[in-house]
């Protein structure tokens, strides 16, 4: 069996973030997501049909949500976003990548 490691094969310049699917199968899809200062568009938002689990491997971020609550992230911390909960990434640390993992299930 091939081992992969979440932190390594990380481009060094991100244009855009990376999005990498390491599981997609029976309705659940599990990504790694790497952004270099990426936050999203002002006025922008996601509303997935999918709940969306999330922990922050490295980095800090702070997710804004369209009832204007904000929650901020650390290393370690995750969280559970329902589906339809409208949601955007309104700040990132600029100091390292920021390394997520996203279920969506």
């Amino acid at each position: 069996m091939k081992t992969n490691n979440i932190f390594k094969n990380i481009p060094i310049d991100l244009n855009e973030e990376l999005f990498e699917n390491i599981i997609d199968k029976d309705g659940l899809k599990l990504q790694r997501i790497v952004s270099e200062a990426h936050t999203t568009p002002e006025g922008e938002w996601y509303d997935q049909t999918d709940n969306e689990w999330i922990i922050l491997l490295q980095g800090s971020a702070i997710l804004t949500f369209e009832d204007e609550e904000e929650v901020k992230l650390e290393v370690g911390d995750h969280i559970n976003i329902p589906a339809h909960k409208c949601h955007r990434v309104s700040w990132i640390s600029k100091d390292e990548k920021t390394i997520w993992l996203a279920l969506f299930y």
